[in-house]
Parts: C-alpha cells; sequence; structure tokens
C-alpha cells in the first residue's frame, strides 16, 4: 500500500514513463525507484520520418535512448556498393545505443527514424547510476557485453542482419517460426507429380512421409536437376526411388543455431522440424536461416566442402574471417562464433583429407583424430594443428605395416593443413608423428599408462588428449576407446588429483586486491587471455568432467552437464559460463582488430587498452575463474 501511495504522489509524467518502462525488458524487472530515476531524468524529443537520431559524426556517445513510440533503423555505409544499408530495426521498448555507450565510443551505426517517431533519453551520468545500482539493469547491460564486440549492436535488442527473419535470433526455437504446413507425399507418388506439386505451392523441397506423417525422405529441386543430369529414370518413377532417406531431423525445441551448424556441417539446405513423436510439423531451409544475413555459413561451409584445389581452400580461409566478423556483429555470441569456427575448420580437414585420398588412397581405413581447442569445438582464428590417427589393423597386417602406409599420407595433409592456415604444431602433436599414429589397442595401451603411471610433468604434455574428437572416418572406434577411458578415470583418484593439481597451476592473473597480475616476460603489461584467462576454466571443469563421467568435450557443454548433474550449482554454473564466455569474447574482438590493422594474432593484450567497464568484467570473469579452482582445491583437498 505504501508503495501505491508513493507512486501516486509522484508527477503524472513520471508515472506514466514508469508505466511504459513497466512493460519492456529489463525495466520490468526493475525497482520502482529505479524506474523513477530513469523517468525523472528522462527527456522526450519527437524524430519526423528520416531524421537522423544519432550519427557516428556526433562523436563519443553521451545519452542512452529508448524507442517510446515508432521505429528506429541503423544505417551503415556498403562501401562496395556505395549505398546505405539498413543493418537492423529497432521499435517500441528497445534501447540503443548499449555498445558505444559502454564502450565509450562514437556509435558505428547511423540511426534514423523510420516515421514519426518518439524517443525517451537519460544522459550518461543517470545511465551510470541505474549501472551502479539497479541489478536487473546492471545485469542486462553484462549479458549485452557478452555478446557484443567492438562493432556489434546489443543482441537482445536489436534485430540484427544474422538474425532468422525480421524477429528471431540465432537462439529462437525452431517452434517459434512461422513454420508453413509442409508439403508432403506418399513413398509410391510419381516424381512428376511430387514436382508439379512442388510447383504449385512454390516450395524447394517435399517431404515423404509414411501413413502416420513419420518422415521417411526428402526431394529437393537439386535431387530433380540430379536425376535429370545423370538420367537416373523417368519422371514417372516412385519417388521413393529417387528421394534422400532418412532426411536429417530436429526437434522443435531445437534452436536456429543447432539448425545452421547442422546444415553447415552436412551440406544440405533443408531439415525437418519434428515433435516428441516424431510427427513432421515443418520444414526449415537454409533460405530461413539466413535471409537476411549476408555471409551464409551454410554456403560457405558447402563451398570449402566441394573445393576441388588446395589452392581453393587457401584462398577461402579469407572468407572464415569475414564470415566471423560478420556473424560478431549481427548477433552470435562468443560460444557460437568458436562453434562455427570449428564447423568451417573440421569442414577444412574434411576436404584436405577428402582430397588426398582421391590421389593417394593409402587402402587404410582410419579416424582422424582432434585434440585440445579443437577436440572441445573451441578455436578462434589463432590456432595450430593438434591431431593423430586411430586405426584398426586389417587381418594378415602388423601395426608397423599399417602405420608405414598412414605415415607419408599424413604428413602431405598435416603440410597441406598448414597452407590452409593451420600452422604445424610445435610440439609435434600431429597425425605425421608415429607416436601418435596408433592403432585402437596401441591408444588403449596408451591411456592405460598415461592414467596409471602418470607424473605431474607429463600431465602437462599429455593433457590435450583428454579432449579428444574424431573429425573424418569411423566414430565407434573414438566411442569404445573413450568410454574405456572414462570407465578409468572414474575409478583412479589419485589420477584425479594430479590432475587438479596440474589445473591449478593455471592462476588466474588477479593479485590479492584485485588488481591484474602481469606477465613476468618480455611481454610486459599484458595479459595471455588464452593461458591465464580461459585455460582456468578449461582445465578445472575438464577434471570435474572426467571424474563424473562426462564423455562432452567443450568446456560449456561440460559445465551443463555437470550442473544437471549436480555436481556444479545451477547458479555457479551460469556464472563460470558467463565469466568464460566474456573473456573468449574479448580475445575475439582483439583478434578481429589485429586482422584489421594487419598484424600478427596472439592472445595478449593491454588491460590499458580496454575502456573502464570491459577492464571491470574481466576483473569479475577472472574472479569467477578464482572461485572455481577454489572448489578444485576443497573437492581434491589441494
Amino acid at each position: 500500500m505504501a508503495a501505491a501511495n508513493q507512486d501516486t504522489s509522484r508527477p503524472q509524467n513520471t508515472r506514466a514513463i514508469m508505466t511504459f518502462l513497466r512493460e519492456h525488458a529489463p525495466f520490468s524487472s526493475m525497482d520502482d525507484t529505479h524506474l523513477a530515476h530513469f523517468a525523472e531524468h528522462a527527456t522526450l524529443r519527437f524524430y519526423a520520418d528520416e531524421d537522423v537520431v544519432l550519427s557516428p559524426d556526433d562523436g563519443v556517445v553521451k545519452r542512452f535512448y529508448i524507442v517510446k513510440q515508432g521505429r528506429i533503423r541503423g544505417e551503415r555505409h556498403n562501401e562496395k556498393e556505395d549505398r546505405a544499408e539498413t543493418t537492423f530495426e529497432i521499435s517500441q521498448g528497445e534501447c540503443f545505443p548499449l555498445a558505444a555507450l559502454i564502450g565509450e565510443r562514437p556509435t558505428r551505426t547511423l540511426h534514423r527514424a523510420s516515421g514519426d517517431t518518439f524517443c525517451l533519453s537519460i544522459e550518461q551520468k543517470a545511465f551510470i547510476t541505474l549501472f551502479s545500482e539497479s541489478e536487473p539493469f546492471r545485469d542486462f547491460c553484462l549479458r549485452g557485453v557478452s555478446s557484443l564486440l567492438d562493432q556489434v549492436n546489443q543482441r537482445i535488442q536489436s534485430k540484427a542482419m544474422a538474425s532468422i527473419g525480421s524477429s528471431n535470433s540465432l537462439d529462437t526455437p525452431l517452434e517459434r517460426y512461422a513454420l508453413r504446413n509442409p508439403i508432403v507425399c506418399s513413398p509410391d507418388l510419381p516424381v512428376r507429380k511430387a514436382v508439379a506439386r512442388m510447383h504449385e505451392n512454390n516450395v524447394g523441397s517435399i517431404i515423404i512421409t509414411d501413413d502416420n506423417r513419420h518422415p521417411k525422405g526428402i526431394f529437393t529441386l537439386r535431387d530433380l536437376r540430379t536425376m535429370i543430369a545423370e538420367e537416373r529414370g523417368p519422371l514417372d518413377t516412385p519417388i521413393r526411388q529417387v528421394m534422400t532417406a532418412d532426411p536429417c531431423c530436429l526437434p522443435s525445441t531445437a534452436d536456429a543455431f543447432e539448425a545452421a551448424m547442422l546444415m553447415a556441417e552436412h551440406h544440405f539446405a533443408h531439415l525437418c522440424v519434428i515433435d516428441e513423436e516424431n510427427h513432421l510439423i515443418g520444414v526449415v531451409s537454409e533460405r530461413d536461416l539466413f535471409s537476411l544475413q549476408r555471409v551464409d555459413l551454410v554456403n560457405l561451409a558447402r563451398t570449402i566442402g566441394t573445393a576441388t584445389h588446395l589452392r581453393t581452400l587457401v584462398s577461402l580461409r579469407t572468407d572464415v574471417s569475414r564470415l566471423v566478423d560478420s556473424m560478431l556483429a549481427h548477433g552470435a555470441d562468443s560460444g557460437q562464433v568458436v562453434k562455427i569456427i570449428t564447423t568451417l575448420n573440421d569442414v577444412t580437414v574434411r576436404r584436405v583429407l577428402e582430397l588426398n585420398l582421391k590421389k593417394n588412397d593409402p587402402g587404410i581405413p582410419f579416424t582422424w583424430l582432434t585434440f585440445g581447442s579443437e577436440g572441445r569445438q573451441e578455436q578462434t582464428l589463432l590456432t595450430d594443428q593438434d591431431n593423430g590417427i586411430l586405426f584398426e589393423t586389417p587381418e594378415g597386417m602388423t601395426e608397423d605395416q599399417v602405420r608405414e602406409k598412414l605415415l607419408p599420407f599424413a604428413r602431405k595433409v598435416n603440410d597441406e593443413l598448414a597452407e590452409c592456415g593451420f600452422t604445424l604444431c610445435k610440439g609435434n602433436i600431429m597425425a605425421s608423428n608415429p607416436k601418435l599414429c596408433l592403432s585402437d589397442r596401441e591408444w588403449d595401451d596408451w591411456f592405460v599408462r598415461f592414467i596409471d603411471a602418470s607424473t605431474p610433468q607429463n600431465l602437462v604434455y599429455s593433457s590435450i588428449f583428454l579432449d579428444m574428437r574424431s573429425v573424418f572416418g569411423p566414430t565407434e572406434p573414438l566411442h569404445r576407446l573413450l568410454e574405456k577411458v572414462l570407465d578409468r578415470i572414474r575409478k583412479n583418484a589419485l589420477f584425479q588429483k594430479m590432475l587438479a593439481g596440474n589445473a591449478l597451476q593455471r592462476k588466474p592473473p588477479l593479485t590479492m586486491f584485485r588488481n591484474f597480475r602481469y606477465l613476468n616476460d618480455e611481454k610486459k603489461h599484458s595479459l595471455d587471455l588464452k593461458r591465464q584467462g580461459l585455460a582456468p576454466f578449461v582445465e578445472s571443469v575438464r577434471v570435474f568432467a572426467l571424474a563424473h563421467g562426462v564423455e562432452a568435450a567443450n568446456t560449456l557443454e561440460r559445465m551443463d552437464a555437470l550442473s544437471r548433474k549436480g555436481v556444479f550449482d545451477a547458479k555457479d554454473a551460469n556464472a563460470w559460463k558467463e565469466a568464460y564466455s566474456l573473456i573468449q569474447a574479448i580475445r575475439m574482438r582483439a583478434h578481429q582488430e589485429m586482422l584489421d590493422r594487419g598484424e600478427e594474432l596472439t592472445n595478449y593484450i593491454d588491460p590499458d587498452d580496454l575502456n573502464p567497464l570491459d577492464r571491470r568484467i574481466l576483473r569479475e570473469s577472472f574472479r569467477q575463474a578464482q572461485r572455481l579452482q577454489q572448489k578444485l582445491e576443497v573437492t581434491y583437498q589441494l
């Protein structure tokens, strides 16, 4: 009752603004005193259609805006076409320009009224007060920072070009798409009639289902072209004979990012969306996912995956950097971007292997393994090779005879990957190393020795092999190997403790008083974001994951699994995931800036080059790494 009386005692204009704010996040979660502070310091201004609200020419941003009525569109100059290009449009209740304001810099985007528009705005001082005093508002700002890099518009607020349609993002569940009723047919329908049905409905695919509406196959216009070009039969052929059987399906709860990754990895342009009982409910196409994006992830992956020459793969690596820049600038968070990079790296590695198999097939089936950051699906643009080979020894051959055939092939692949930008590993952790080209039995023996007779010294070198996955070849041999490895580690408390002790060698770069602790080498006044920032998370989480039988190698996925198992408190897991992602985001931003300046990529940054808010966030992220290491110390009594 007191709150209501306090509300009515405020001026009518203040109350009206507070009522408006309560309808929109994050203000809907904020205390009335903070809403009142905003309202009392707010200015309402009208902008006619095409009026410029905010421009890069205005200098460092000093005000925080909310669209009260109407729309604001963001424009950037397209130098190639010499024209203004709309990058996003925001409407009632959405804010701008958060990235520039918290970065203490000019906006890189011209903000223009799209129709008659009213905006509320507050000065920087009032913004700082809200940031300091309101936890929901501060959390909103920090979540924005985690998905903003230098040129990125605030992901929560804007409908950027990497969005899925005009109002969806890469995190949008597939069930929220305006999925049309998919065009379906029975397996016995002639191709001619199926194509006519596709033409009538103006779609590029038709799904073949059984009587229970379970997807059994898919037929696309690309399949039709192939059928005609290769003369695979008359158009009266039953579609079951020419369809792609067992089409790729995702549940309706999966998000757009999962769909994009799946398409990029397997080079197809359509996938089925199904419910819990495997009933078809819709179809998502590559065009749906990238309708507003200038750089098409799926198309780039397909181009890499079908390249016919090494020189083509080498030239396409610059497109990977451009795609990363675009995805960062249009809504992808750091976790998604490293998976994008890893997916494209996987496609490149597979294509190099395929091209070499065509020229010089060793005649021995093998699984190409990857370790470390690539094994964890956490690579950035700065990467080297960490790979190996697992093979099953054919009857009548010895392991050394198999190795004799595989090693020259592996050496050629390693060299060509280096030409593609994957630098040769200085520690020789590569498939061309005879010690890493092993049979399933030899790998098993290697892990037995590693786990049962490990020392702190060889743990430093060998822990990289605990983050492994297959990139090419049969996956079952690795799955069997990992099952045995995880079982041994679960039963070996001494190994776990040694692994934990090794993880604690990588301390976050904070002093007792939460100042930065700089490197003691030639890189004075700098931090190594990989070794000092990310490694404490990666190595601590790895220990908990292996001890509790988590097969996933990705650090964020391991944290999720440990939270589900009750090993991590959910709030702690979220805080650690956020901190890890923030450090990764700052690292990727630094890499993009180095590329822009034509510099060699490194993991070093000078904190003085960061704005005050980024420095504050980095300190908090390192503090979370300390908390995680403290949990490791307590668990293993170190």
